[in-house]
């Protein structure tokens, strides 16, 4: 990626280097929950859908406060792209007429930290939390998908921030409550196919943002979209299950298969046109 002239956003909660300690009373997550969580990340869960609510009237998880974090060339790295998605959303937003756009925090941490919809754990990979409208990002995720996932790479990583970010454009919207409503009155096979459809239309924003990025900044280099597409291969809920359990159960998918995962963030970079990203419409993905 070319970003050696980009801005840096100013919208980053810098937490590294804070450690987490038990505190008063209210929003504790427990043990349990948080087991549960990092399992279901493993499968591709989103960990917001089982951290939010699920706090314990005792004891909760606070920060205490330590030296500032020192910038690095992967926290700049960030603080440029979660600018370029900062300006081709304001754009976008300006140019269909949908209000100004507010731009979300990006909460860089180390470990666990406590958020509005639970104790985020670096365990869980990055998320969005749409009770405090923050992204969650550890910086050694980046580490864990080169070694782990296969997946090295600048617009790799770049992709998983506009994914991330692209959640926040749904809450925005007014999509993330339609859809968590419609969940609530669902079940089982279903409510696992509109976080599918969810999770789906925001690759697809993602390249979106891709594609407007590129067409204004002339932001992407060779091999920078091969890398995105390799990044949402690799995360899609069929081969994560097939590596955890070794075969795969297509009703328990929350994120979509590769081929899914692939298909929507090429439609959304080729197309560079939202509209092109309705997934809940769709007959099939």
């Amino acid at each position: 990626m070319r970003l050696d002239n980009s801005r840096e956003s100013s919208n980053i909660e810098d937490r590294r280097g804070r450690r987490m300690r038990l505190g008063g009373r209210g929003g504790k997550i427990g043990l349990g929950t948080i087991v549960l969580a990092l399992v279901a990340m493993y499968f591709g869960v989103d960990p917001s859908v089982i951290l939010q609510g699920a706090s314990d009237p005792g004891s909760s998880y606070v920060t205490e406060d330590g030296p500032p974090a020192q910038a690095t060339p992967e926290s700049q790295f960030v603080a440029k792209v979660l600018a370029e998605t900062e300006d081709t959303w304001t754009a976008i937003f300006n140019e269909k007429g949908w209000g100004t756009y507010p731009a979300p925090k990006l909460v860089l941490f180390s470990g666990a930290t406590p958020t509005a919809c639970g104790t985020g754990q670096s365990a869980m990979g990055p998320f969005y939390c749409p009770a405090d409208s923050k992204v969650y990002l550890d910086l050694s995720f980046f580490q864990q998908m080169e070694q782990q996932l296969n997946s090295p790479g600048d617009f790799a990583r770049a992709y998983v921030i506009a994914h991330e970010v692209a959640h926040h454009v749904q809450h925005v919207l007014g999509v993330t409550d339609q859809i968590e409503h419609a969940r609530q009155r669902s079940g089982g096979s279903e409510a696992n196919q509109l976080s599918v459809r969810t999770e789906l239309q925001a690759d697809c924003l993602a390249g979106v943002w891709g594609k407007y990025s590129d067409s204004q900044r002339n932001i992407l280099e060779a091999g920078d979209i091969e890398e995105a597409l390799n990044a949402a291969s690799a995360i899609g809920d069929d081969r994560l299950q097939k590596k955890a359990q070794g075969y795969v159960v297509p009703d328990s998918f929350t994120h979509g298969s590769s081929a899914q995962r692939v298909r929507w963030f090429t439609q959304g970079f080729e197309s560079g046109d939202p509209a092109r990203c309705d997934t809940f419409g769709a007959s099939t993905l």
